[in-house]
């Protein structure tokens, strides 16, 4: 059963939930949780630890709606909100969306579109559930992992196990960002960190929305891994659905405006996965090595701004799938002859 939360001050809005989803309440789909404003909302979580989405209106008393999803971010980072207000402007969604908001719905609502929404947010909420399971069973270390996401594994389990190594199959894909270097010669410190910050988190989400999982940052480049049914075909709707994400980010610095685009390589094969590192430094990260990922970075080094680039072989495996058009012969560093390479159109 689903139970979502919704917080709104308009006493109506129970009734009418209650009204247009008892099929759902009745068939034990859906349970509902309700709050009068932010604070009460967060009790609410707290008294109900298996709440998974919520359904919350911007102008509330006491806390707002922007102010109860910075404080769920902190709270419980795994539930997923949906903004459900009459305040529709450009604005207001954008602020929501930055927040983390998964979602927006504009009032008076339509409870077919909300119900709709609901369920798209819900196989969201099982992705990431599956992502995290991937993770406790795979023992999956990365180097950049939020404690409150490691707070939902059995840790004494992962490191009992920490030191197995396979060969697997799956599909690894490069993105940088590009010419993200020439802000790093331009720009104070943390005004780069933040820009970076901002952009990662918005791969990321979209990489586990697909059951991937990154497996490191390097420089203003994301690497990350897909296994399991469909590596391939989830690596590339991953990576078309970054691209569409950061192409709507908006132009950052107003002196010299920067608008954010990437590049992306992706490979498929067997790779060696275990934990790469050094014993004097007691530090071992668990990562992926082989010719696959030296060749998915090296695709992705000819990418130019917005292309998605794969090799033939991949491109004959998801051809029926994915709209691609071929580039042509390239040459890739410490690779005897040439490559014929494809982009992913859409």
């Amino acid at each position: 059963m689903l139970k979502i939360l919704v917080a709104d001050d308009e006493a109506d809005l129970e009734i009418l939930i209650k009204q247009k989803f008892r099929r759902q309440i009745r068939d034990n789909k859906y349970s509902f949780v309700f709050a009068l404003n932010g604070n009460d909302a967060l009790n609410k979580v707290k008294d109900h630890p298996d709440i998974e989405i919520v359904l919350s209106d911007i102008n509330m008393p006491e806390l707002d709606g922007l102010g109860l999803l910075v404080k769920l971010n902190e709270v419980s980072p795994l539930i997923q909100t949906v903004m459900v207000s009459a305040y529709g402007d450009m604005d207001n969604i954008r602020s929501a969306m930055n927040k983390g908001a998964f979602d927006f719905i504009c009032k008076p609502v339509n409870f077919d579109d909300l119900e709709l929404t609901i369920e798209k947010t819900n196989k969201h909420v099982l992705r990431i559930k599956e992502t995290l399971k991937a993770i406790k069973e795979n023992n999956i270390l990365k180097m950049y992992v939020d404690e409150a996401v490691l707070n939902f594994m059995n840790r004494r389990e992962f490191e009992s196990t920490l030191m197995l190594n396979e060969a697997v199959e799956v599909t690894v894909i490069f993105i940088d960002i590009c010419s993200f270097t020439s802000i790093t010669e331009k720009e104070p410190a943390d005004k780069v960190v933040e820009l970076l910050n901002k952009y990662f988190d918005v791969m990321v989400k979209e990489i586990l929305a697909q059951g991937g999982y990154v497996d490191k940052f390097i420089g203003d480049a994301v690497m990350a891994v897909f296994r399991g049914d469909y590596h391939l075909d989830r690596a590339v709707d991953a990576s078309l659905a970054v691209r569409k994400s950061i192409d709507k980010l908006p132009k950052d610095f107003s002196a010299d405006p920067f608008s954010p685009k990437v590049s992306v390589g992706i490979n498929t094969g067997e790779v060696i996965s275990g934990n790469i590192g050094s014993a004097t430094l007691k530090r071992l990260d668990y990562t992926v090595i082989g010719d696959v990922v030296n060749t998915a970075q090296r695709l992705q080094s000819i990418a130019k701004p917005g292309q998605i680039v794969l090799k033939e072989d991949c491109y004959k495996r998801i051809k029926e799938s994915f709209n691609c058009n071929r580039i042509g012969e390239e040459t890739l560093k410490n690779k005897a002859g040439k490559t014929v390479v494809y982009e992913v159109i859409d």
